[in-house]
């Protein structure tokens, strides 16, 4: 029976609750939190009605962290306690940051862990988690403020190519932070999100966000409302953070030409570099001072010291177009994304690339911001869903470890997420009981050549013949990227899972040789791969056939032994070193030796199970 709302004759219709929700933009430079306010979403200022946060936090003994503004004004003076750029860290071991990162300005903490990496600083050792958490917090108090009241979620961004690792860790932050974290976000998905719901574009469109520290780039369908990712590529160690390192290096080059006895301390000349990048996108020519040392930068030097940064990204973009299987002509529209986007030198090269100029409408450091507060506001309850759909892709391929070490894959590279998978696997042996399973990303044909992320076993599997245990393995990643695996025998119902929350992540560089490998070897892997299944179906047939004689030998005369001898050596031969055809021969030859074998043991076996037995008795068994 439905309940109708009773309401008092003459008063106001009750207005439905606005739930409070947030969009933040967590980024390696500055870091924004949007929210839906009367009639749109947008960034929300601090109190002096600035949007961006700068993402550094200052720490000192027994004090509370200053976040913003504040703590960036001492990073050059108090270099050890001041902590920029903690995005980069997010996933990584302290092997990793060292071997990416020539300049490191603080110490880590000799007590944790190469997996477990942590800053040593005035109150105490900090970790990445913790120094996002940090800022999210600020951002948290600002929305608060500013919204009065507490949040009840935030969808909270990441680059498309984070790393499982990476989006835990980021997740971990918001928790900590006190915030329910209702999605991860993927940054260019969150920007089309944005200009798809503010503009009427539709069509093919790519997102070329080039932010602080990382690279993403991704190709959208905007089509009536759905909001599909085609195909993603992107760099976590790529962003302004690396024009900052060139222009400093160049600046010290320039001082030691000129003589100059003074040398500036790097964090210094991050500093004047950073300042001299963002005047030369609104100035041709800028001045820089220091240590009565003066000389001059221009758009002509920057694209010439840059050129092979702005090459990787438009080699990206090449990327994404061809695993999408689209040209030039067939894109849209070009977003661009991320404060480094500002960049005239960038921008002039993906005009140039795409031929037609990006679409800069909204604020490039605000639009993945608006996009996650829209998407904020649908999840909460605030705006239908039926609004818009909106369909992420994961990047590489997950798969499971088959016999031969081979790679099976359940969910292909580029599948639209959340998804859920499932395929049957079987036992190798006779009377298996347990199966181990091996997880394992990438797009190689062999695991040798992919990235292990997480082994498990399934325990308890009735004992059988090999191949008549049935194991449905179940791959499920969620709208965050997350990974979990279910194992589970379909006739006993014994199952096993694991949730995939690797260690550490992939170097963005690693990531693009695993794309630029699987592209160069696919011929030679496809035949690898033929060759191992070849082999495989041949060790099983000598198996079997080892088993057989060992149980029925006595049916075979000696010239069939010999026979058999025979074709199991050459089998074994060309197993060693020959093409996946001629060991497809071999095995098929060795079948046909062994057919006759094969019809002795049935004759044998039926005689013997319909011994003693009554013509009667098997009829009405057979019926």
């Amino acid at each position: 029976m439905a309940l109708l709302q009773i309401q008092e004759p003459g008063g106001k219709i009750a207005k439905p609750l606005h739930r409070l929700a947030v969009g933040i933009d967590l980024g390696t430079t500055n870091s924004l939190v949007s929210a839906s306010c009367g009639g749109g979403v947008e960034t929300i200022p601090d109190n002096g009605g600035e949007h961006l946060l700068p993402s550094v936090v200052y720490y000192q003994k027994d004090q509370p962290a200053l976040v913003g503004s504040e703590a960036k004004a001492l990073l050059v003076e108090d270099s050890m306690n001041t902590v920029a750029s903690i995005k980069r860290f997010l996933g990584k071991s302290q092997s990793e940051l060292q071997a990416e990162h020539a300049y490191l300005p603080f110490e880590f903490d000799p007590s944790r862990s190469d997996s477990s990496p942590a800053i040593m600083t005035a109150d105490g050792s900090k970790d990445a988690v913790q120094v996002s958490a940090d800022i999210l917090s600020e951002l948290v108090q600002r929305a608060e403020t500013c919204l009065k009241g507490p949040l009840e979620g935030a969808v909270v961004t990441v680059p498309a190519y984070f790393n499982d690792a990476q989006r835990q860790q980021t997740k971990d932050a918001a928790q900590l932070a006190g915030l329910k974290v209702l999605r991860l976000l993927n940054e260019p998905t969150a920007a089309a999100v944005a200009y798809g719901l503010d503009s009427e574009d539709q069509g093919n469109v790519v997102v070329f966000d080039l932010g602080g520290g990382t690279f993403d780039v991704s190709l959208l369908s905007l089509k009536k409302g759905v909001f599909e990712v085609l195909a993603t590529a992107g760099d976590t160690s790529l962003g302004g953070d690396d024009i900052d390192h060139i222009i400093a290096d160049w600046l010290a080059a320039q001082m030691h030409e000129a003589g100059q006895s003074e040398t500036l301390p790097k964090a210094r000349l991050l500093q004047l570099a950073n300042s001299a990048k963002h005047q030369l996108s609104t100035q041709d020519t800028v001045q820089i001072a220091a240590a009565g040392w003066t000389t001059e930068l221009d758009n002509k030097k920057l694209k010439q010291l840059t050129s092979e940064l702005v090459r990787r990204t438009i080699n990206t973009c090449r990327r994404v177009l061809r695993d999408a299987s689209l040209a030039i002509e067939d894109i849209d529209n070009v977003i661009m994304v991320g404060g480094s986007t500002r960049m005239p030198i960038v921008r002039d090269a993906v005009a140039e690339f795409f031929g037609k100029p990006p679409l800069t409408n909204i604020d490039p450091d605000k639009v993945v911001a608006v996009g996650a507060g829209i998407q904020a506001d649908v999840l909460i309850g605030n705006k239908s869903a039926n609004s818009f759909l909106l369909l992420d892709v994961n990047p590489l391929s997950l798969g499971i470890e088959t016999m031969g070490e081979l790679v099976e894959k359940i969910i292909p590279r580029n599948t639209s997420i959340p998804v859920a998978k499932a395929q049957e696997f079987t036992t190798f042996k006779d009377g298996q009981t347990v199966m181990s399973l091996h997880v394992v990303q990438g797009e190689r044909e062999l695991v040798a050549d992919c990235r292990s992320l997480a082994r498990f076993e399934l325990r308890e599997i009735p004992a059988m013949v090999a191949g008549a245990a049935k194991v449905r393995v179940t791959f499920q990643v969620d709208a965050d990227g997350l990974l979990s695996v279910t194992a589970e025998e379909t006739s006993s119902g014994k199952k096993a899972e694991i949730q995939v929350k690797p260690s550490y992540g992939l170097e963005s560089s690693v990531i693009e040789e695993m794309l630029q490998a699987s592209h160069e070897n696919a011929q030679a892997d496809m035949e690898t791969r033929s060759i191992k299944e070849a082999q495989l179906d041949a060790r099983q047939l000598l198996d079997a056939i080892a088993n057989a004689i060992a149980i029925d030998g006595e049916l075979l005369s000696e010239i069939e032994v010999q026979k058999l001898k025979g074709a199991i050596t050459a089998l074994e031969n060309i197993m060693i070193s020959g093409s996946s055809v001629e060991i497809n021969a071999a095995t098929e030859a060795l079948n046909l030796v062994s057919s006759d074998f094969a019809a002795k043991r049935m004759d044998l076996h039926i005689a013997n199970a319909l011994r003693g037995e009554s013509i009667d008795a098997v009829e009405k068994q057979t019926d």
